[in-house]
Protein backbone atom coordinates (compact mmCIF):
# COMPACT_ATOMS: atom_id res chain seq x y z
CA UNK A 1 0.00 0.00 0.00
CA UNK A 2 0.78 3.51 -0.25
CA UNK A 3 0.02 6.97 1.07
CA UNK A 4 -0.10 10.00 -1.21
CA UNK A 5 0.22 13.19 -0.67
CA UNK A 6 -1.36 16.44 -2.69
CA UNK A 7 0.08 20.22 -2.39
CA UNK A 8 -3.04 21.92 -0.60
CA UNK A 9 -2.66 24.54 -2.76
CA UNK A 10 -2.37 22.40 -6.16
CA UNK A 11 -5.92 22.24 -7.01
CA UNK A 12 -6.27 25.77 -6.64
CA UNK A 13 -2.86 27.15 -8.71
CA UNK A 14 -2.77 27.37 -12.42
CA UNK A 15 -0.32 24.81 -13.01
CA UNK A 16 2.51 26.94 -15.50
CA UNK A 17 5.38 25.40 -14.50
CA UNK A 18 3.48 22.28 -15.67
CA UNK A 19 2.10 23.47 -18.67
CA UNK A 20 5.73 24.48 -19.73
CA UNK A 21 6.87 21.32 -19.09
CA UNK A 22 4.49 19.63 -21.13
CA UNK A 23 5.17 22.29 -23.95
CA UNK A 24 9.05 21.73 -23.86
CA UNK A 25 8.15 17.66 -23.63
CA UNK A 26 5.32 18.15 -26.62
CA UNK A 27 8.65 19.38 -28.38
CA UNK A 28 11.09 16.72 -27.69
CA UNK A 29 8.23 13.97 -28.83
CA UNK A 30 7.99 15.58 -32.16
CA UNK A 31 11.59 16.33 -32.53
CA UNK A 32 12.54 11.97 -31.60
CA UNK A 33 9.36 10.63 -33.56
CA UNK A 34 6.12 11.07 -34.71
CA UNK A 35 2.72 11.05 -32.67
CA UNK A 36 -0.32 10.02 -33.77
CA UNK A 37 -3.26 10.19 -31.49
CA UNK A 38 -6.90 9.23 -31.57
CA UNK A 39 -9.72 9.01 -29.27
CA UNK A 40 -10.18 11.58 -26.63
CA UNK A 41 -11.67 12.82 -23.41
CA UNK A 42 -15.74 14.04 -23.80
CA UNK A 43 -15.83 17.36 -22.61
CA UNK A 44 -18.23 16.49 -19.38
CA UNK A 45 -15.49 14.77 -18.16
CA UNK A 46 -12.62 17.40 -18.23
CA UNK A 47 -11.18 19.18 -15.76
CA UNK A 48 -13.12 17.00 -12.91
CA UNK A 49 -11.62 13.93 -11.03
CA UNK A 50 -10.51 11.30 -13.85
CA UNK A 51 -8.34 8.12 -13.43
CA UNK A 52 -6.04 7.34 -16.79
CA UNK A 53 -4.56 4.14 -17.21
CA UNK A 54 -1.75 3.33 -19.17
CA UNK A 55 0.12 0.37 -20.23
CA UNK A 56 3.74 0.62 -20.13
CA UNK A 57 6.52 -0.29 -22.61
CA UNK A 58 9.41 1.59 -22.65
CA UNK A 59 11.51 4.35 -20.32
CA UNK A 60 10.23 6.97 -22.62
CA UNK A 61 6.51 6.17 -22.75
CA UNK A 62 5.94 8.85 -19.80
CA UNK A 63 7.05 11.32 -22.35
CA UNK A 64 4.35 10.45 -25.18
CA UNK A 65 1.70 10.24 -23.15
CA UNK A 66 2.69 13.81 -21.69
CA UNK A 67 2.59 15.08 -25.75
CA UNK A 68 -0.56 13.27 -26.39
CA UNK A 69 -2.33 14.70 -23.40
CA UNK A 70 -1.33 17.90 -24.82
CA UNK A 71 -2.96 17.15 -27.95
CA UNK A 72 -5.77 17.01 -26.89
CA UNK A 73 -5.76 19.69 -24.85
CA UNK A 74 -5.42 18.39 -21.30
CA UNK A 75 -2.76 18.97 -18.62
CA UNK A 76 -2.67 15.09 -16.54
CA UNK A 77 -0.84 14.37 -13.14
CA UNK A 78 0.86 11.53 -12.30
CA UNK A 79 1.37 9.14 -9.31
CA UNK A 80 5.27 9.92 -8.54
CA UNK A 81 7.38 8.14 -6.25
CA UNK A 82 8.70 10.30 -3.39
CA UNK A 83 12.72 9.90 -4.96
CA UNK A 84 11.74 12.00 -7.82
CA UNK A 85 9.35 14.16 -5.86
CA UNK A 86 12.64 14.69 -3.70
CA UNK A 87 15.48 15.02 -6.56
CA UNK A 88 16.85 18.67 -7.15
CA UNK A 89 15.74 21.00 -9.76
CA UNK A 90 12.99 18.84 -10.77
CA UNK A 91 11.22 17.61 -7.77
CA UNK A 92 9.95 21.21 -6.94
CA UNK A 93 8.78 22.01 -10.37
CA UNK A 94 7.10 18.63 -10.16
CA UNK A 95 5.70 19.30 -6.67
CA UNK A 96 4.47 22.93 -7.31
CA UNK A 97 2.42 21.42 -10.20
CA UNK A 98 0.37 19.20 -8.04
CA UNK A 99 1.41 15.26 -8.76
CA UNK A 100 0.47 12.67 -6.31
CA UNK A 101 3.15 11.60 -4.02
CA UNK A 102 3.15 7.83 -3.39
CA UNK A 103 5.24 7.05 -0.36
CA UNK A 104 5.31 3.15 0.76
CA UNK A 105 6.63 3.59 4.02
CA UNK A 106 4.63 6.94 5.74
CA UNK A 107 1.10 5.84 7.10
CA UNK A 108 1.00 4.00 9.73
CA UNK A 109 -1.87 1.89 8.55
CA UNK A 110 -2.84 0.35 5.12
CA UNK A 111 -6.73 1.74 5.63
CA UNK A 112 -5.22 5.39 6.75
CA UNK A 113 -3.10 5.10 3.80
CA UNK A 114 -5.65 4.21 1.47
CA UNK A 115 -8.32 6.76 2.39
CA UNK A 116 -5.85 8.90 2.31
CA UNK A 117 -5.07 8.43 -1.48
CA UNK A 118 -9.16 8.23 -2.55
CA UNK A 119 -9.18 11.32 -1.63
CA UNK A 120 -6.36 12.76 -3.13
CA UNK A 121 -7.77 11.43 -6.23
CA UNK A 122 -11.36 12.38 -5.47
CA UNK A 123 -10.09 15.90 -5.04
CA UNK A 124 -7.34 16.34 -8.32
CA UNK A 125 -9.01 18.87 -10.48
CA UNK A 126 -6.87 17.45 -13.97
CA UNK A 127 -6.79 13.64 -14.89
CA UNK A 128 -4.51 11.18 -13.42
CA UNK A 129 -2.66 9.11 -14.72
CA UNK A 130 -1.74 5.60 -13.50
CA UNK A 131 0.65 2.14 -15.18
CA UNK A 132 -1.13 -0.28 -13.60
CA UNK A 133 1.57 -3.16 -14.26
CA UNK A 134 4.03 -0.89 -12.27
CA UNK A 135 6.62 -1.81 -14.60
CA UNK A 136 7.43 -2.16 -18.12
CA UNK A 137 6.14 -5.15 -19.64
CA UNK A 138 8.32 -8.44 -19.38
CA UNK A 139 5.83 -10.13 -21.98
CA UNK A 140 7.97 -10.99 -24.80
CA UNK A 141 5.10 -9.42 -27.12
CA UNK A 142 5.09 -5.87 -24.95
CA UNK A 143 1.70 -7.15 -24.09
CA UNK A 144 0.35 -5.77 -20.60
CA UNK A 145 1.51 -8.08 -18.06
CA UNK A 146 -0.83 -8.96 -15.01
CA UNK A 147 -0.49 -5.56 -12.88
CA UNK A 148 -1.97 -5.03 -9.34
CA UNK A 149 -5.32 -4.16 -8.23
CA UNK A 150 -4.67 -0.59 -6.26
CA UNK A 151 -5.51 1.74 -9.88
CA UNK A 152 -9.02 -0.34 -9.85
CA UNK A 153 -9.57 -0.11 -6.37
CA UNK A 154 -8.59 3.56 -5.87
CA UNK A 155 -11.00 4.00 -8.59
CA UNK A 156 -14.03 1.90 -7.07
CA UNK A 157 -13.54 3.54 -3.73
CA UNK A 158 -13.10 7.34 -4.91
CA UNK A 159 -16.11 6.77 -7.85
CA UNK A 160 -14.35 8.10 -10.62
CA UNK A 161 -14.64 7.38 -14.01
CA UNK A 162 -11.73 5.31 -15.37
CA UNK A 163 -9.76 6.01 -19.09
CA UNK A 164 -8.03 3.53 -20.52
CA UNK A 165 -5.15 4.68 -22.46
CA UNK A 166 -3.55 2.38 -25.20
CA UNK A 167 0.25 3.03 -26.67
CA UNK A 168 2.66 1.70 -29.35
CA UNK A 169 6.02 2.94 -30.53
CA UNK A 170 7.58 4.07 -27.74
CA UNK A 171 9.54 1.57 -26.85
CA UNK A 172 11.19 2.15 -29.86
CA UNK A 173 12.70 5.39 -28.89
CA UNK A 174 15.10 4.23 -25.90
CA UNK A 175 15.98 0.81 -24.32
CA UNK A 176 14.80 -0.77 -21.42
CA UNK A 177 18.32 -0.42 -20.07
CA UNK A 178 18.97 -2.28 -16.64
CA UNK A 179 16.95 -2.67 -13.32
CA UNK A 180 19.22 -0.51 -11.51
CA UNK A 181 22.15 1.89 -12.58
CA UNK A 182 24.89 0.54 -11.12
CA UNK A 183 27.73 2.97 -12.82
CA UNK A 184 27.92 4.73 -16.35
CA UNK A 185 28.27 1.94 -18.50
CA UNK A 186 24.90 1.16 -18.02
CA UNK A 187 23.68 4.47 -19.43
CA UNK A 188 25.09 3.66 -22.83
CA UNK A 189 22.49 1.45 -24.19
CA UNK A 190 19.92 4.10 -23.32
CA UNK A 191 22.09 6.94 -24.88
CA UNK A 192 22.81 4.96 -27.74
CA UNK A 193 19.39 3.95 -28.42
CA UNK A 194 17.75 7.28 -27.52
CA UNK A 195 20.53 9.69 -29.74
CA UNK A 196 19.88 7.51 -32.73
CA UNK A 197 16.05 7.69 -32.44
CA UNK A 198 15.61 10.93 -34.22
CA UNK A 199 17.47 9.53 -37.33
CA UNK A 200 15.26 6.15 -37.31
CA UNK A 201 12.02 8.27 -36.64
CA UNK A 202 9.62 5.92 -34.73
CA UNK A 203 6.17 6.14 -34.79
CA UNK A 204 4.01 7.00 -31.56
CA UNK A 205 0.95 5.87 -31.51
CA UNK A 206 -1.86 6.51 -28.18
CA UNK A 207 -5.10 5.99 -27.95
CA UNK A 208 -7.40 7.53 -25.66
CA UNK A 209 -10.31 4.65 -25.21
CA UNK A 210 -14.02 5.31 -23.94
CA UNK A 211 -14.32 4.59 -19.76
CA UNK A 212 -14.50 1.27 -18.66
CA UNK A 213 -17.81 0.08 -17.84
CA UNK A 214 -17.60 -0.79 -14.02
CA UNK A 215 -21.14 -0.47 -13.30
CA UNK A 216 -21.61 -4.07 -12.63
CA UNK A 217 -19.06 -4.11 -10.29
CA UNK A 218 -20.21 -3.65 -6.90
CA UNK A 219 -17.08 -1.74 -4.60
CA UNK A 220 -18.47 -3.36 -0.97
CA UNK A 221 -18.17 -7.24 -2.44
CA UNK A 222 -15.28 -9.31 -2.07
CA UNK A 223 -12.90 -9.28 -5.27
CA UNK A 224 -14.68 -6.20 -6.61
CA UNK A 225 -10.95 -4.74 -7.36
CA UNK A 226 -10.24 -8.17 -8.95
CA UNK A 227 -13.12 -7.69 -11.44
CA UNK A 228 -12.10 -4.13 -12.23
CA UNK A 229 -8.49 -4.45 -13.09
CA UNK A 230 -9.40 -7.20 -15.00
CA UNK A 231 -11.79 -4.92 -16.53
CA UNK A 232 -9.55 -1.97 -16.75
CA UNK A 233 -6.65 -3.99 -18.27
CA UNK A 234 -8.45 -6.06 -20.92
CA UNK A 235 -9.84 -2.66 -22.29
CA UNK A 236 -6.17 -1.23 -22.56
CA UNK A 237 -5.28 -4.67 -23.85
CA UNK A 238 -7.67 -4.29 -26.75
CA UNK A 239 -7.39 -0.70 -27.71
CA UNK A 240 -3.52 -1.57 -28.65
CA UNK A 241 -4.40 -4.07 -31.58
CA UNK A 242 -5.19 -1.17 -33.78
CA UNK A 243 -2.35 0.38 -32.76
CA UNK A 244 0.21 -2.37 -33.87
CA UNK A 245 -2.01 -4.71 -36.28
CA UNK A 246 0.83 -6.14 -38.11
CA UNK A 247 3.04 -6.73 -35.40
CA UNK A 248 0.56 -8.51 -32.86
CA UNK A 249 3.03 -11.46 -32.33
CA UNK A 250 5.80 -9.70 -31.07
CA UNK A 251 7.74 -6.21 -31.81
CA UNK A 252 9.39 -5.28 -34.98
CA UNK A 253 11.67 -3.42 -33.12
CA UNK A 254 14.00 -5.24 -31.26
CA UNK A 255 15.67 -4.16 -27.55
CA UNK A 256 18.01 -6.38 -26.57
CA UNK A 257 17.97 -5.43 -22.69
CA UNK A 258 14.48 -5.90 -21.70
CA UNK A 259 13.47 -9.22 -19.73
CA UNK A 260 10.80 -11.20 -21.46
CA UNK A 261 10.18 -13.60 -18.55
CA UNK A 262 6.91 -12.88 -17.97
CA UNK A 263 3.52 -13.96 -19.96
CA UNK A 264 0.20 -11.74 -20.72
CA UNK A 265 -3.02 -12.62 -19.31
CA UNK A 266 -4.49 -10.12 -21.13
CA UNK A 267 -3.84 -10.86 -24.65
CA UNK A 268 -6.52 -12.83 -26.76
CA UNK A 269 -4.93 -12.68 -30.59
Amino acid sequence: MFALHQDENSARRAPAIWRTMLNIDRGLVNFVGKLTVTGGVSAELRRKPLLMTANHIGVFDAFVLMAACKRIGINPRFMLAGGILDAPVIGPALRVSGHLRVDRKEASTAIGQFAEATEALRTTRDPLIVYPEGRISHDPGLWPERGKTGAARLALAAGVPVIPISQWGAHEAVYWGTETVNGPGDLVPLAKSGLSAPMRRPRFKVHFGDPVDLSDVEPERPGAGVRAHAKIMQAITDGMVPLRRDELDKPRFHDPTRPTDTVSPWKRY
